[in-house]
């Protein structure tokens, strides 16, 4: 794993950078500095043109925790002194601390590369919610999720309000989150929340399987424009908003290399080699999620 981070793992080969929540003796329970390092992580693979896909996991026996419970009582308070001091370059919104796993969840919102994750083990309070901004989620048998912020005397967070209810639906979201209960990875399924269950062994091979074939087959730009197109639309108010972007990003890149690559391969019958990159068509379509006003 990279040396640059303390508490995750970053690790790139073959197109497929590979983030590892790295706390095994806490469960990979989330701290600040776990979050400052997954923004600096989404960071680094948006910035590099050879990383096609992102694939999060954990290590050790589960995927993530929740939040690190070490301080008891104060956990949560953001006027405890040891927490607004670790917390300090969060910034602010609304006039309030920002929350952690929020700042976590749109850096992962805002990803140029697709985002897989595998859970590996149990994914509780923002060890679920912090990944519900993620394009695939897979689960090993052995996983369990819980929104048990209810129990915990809070409420979702990292912006799961609006998240939760566009990935499951409304009725699953709120029976989740009002119950607080901990479920299976069938039960995952069966609500939505994960697109298939496979056993431990056969998790990261099935979630690197899926990755290559994106890295293999596509191209990165149609890929992140179209990442950039679905997400946007989920708030659109109407679905001509969506044809005036489909349309706009058609013009654009119906003129450019990869779709010209993309159709003469195929009529070669060869495997396609787009040259496109990523940074040089993010004015395609809009920016997702839009900042507020003030927000850097």
């Amino acid at each position: 794993m990279s040396s640059e981070y303390s508490e995750i793992g970053l690790d790139v080969a073959d197109g497929v950078a590979t983030i590892t929540l790295h706390r095994p003796d806490r469960l990979n329970a989330f701290t600040a500095t776990m979050a400052r390092e997954l923004v600096a992580a989404f960071d680094a693979t948006d910035a590099d043109e050879d990383v096609r896909v992102v694939l999060m996991t954990g290590s050790g026996r589960g995927f993530c925790a929740g939040a690190d419970l070490g301080r008891g009582g104060a956990t949560f308070d953001a006027t405890d002194e040891t927490r607004a001091a670790e917390r300090g370059d969060f910034g602010s919104i609304g006039g309030v601390p920002r929350d952690g796993g929020g700042i976590v969840s749109l850096r992962i919102a805002a990803s140029r590369k697709p985002v897989i994750v595998a859970y590996n083990g149990p994914a509780v309070g923002v060890g679920a919610t912090m990944t519900l901004p993620a394009d695939i989620r897979i689960a090993a048998e052995s996983a369990r999720f819980g929104f048990v912020f209810a129990r915990r005397g809070l409420v979702p967070e990292a912006a799961s309000s609006w998240f939760l209810p566009r990935v499951v639906g409304i009725s699953q979201a709120m029976e989740w989150v009002a119950t607080g209960r901990v479920f299976g990875a069938e039960e995952a399924l069966a609500g939505g929340l994960v697109s298939r269950v496979v056993p431990d062994a056969e998790l990261l091979p099935a979630a690197r399987a899926i990755a290559t074939e994106i890295a293999e087959n596509t191209s990165a730009v149609s890929v992140a424009l179209s990442r950039q197109m679905l997400w946007s639309m989920l708030g659109a108010a109407t679905p001509w908003e969506a044809h005036r972007v489909d349309s706009n990003a058609i013009f654009r890149l119906g003129r450019g290399p990869d779709a010209a690559e993309g159709v003469t391969s195929f009529l070669e019958k060869r495997p396609p080699r787009f040259p496109g990159k990523v940074a040089e068509n993010l004015d395609v379509v809009p920016d997702w999620p839009a900042r507020p006003d003030g927000m850097s």
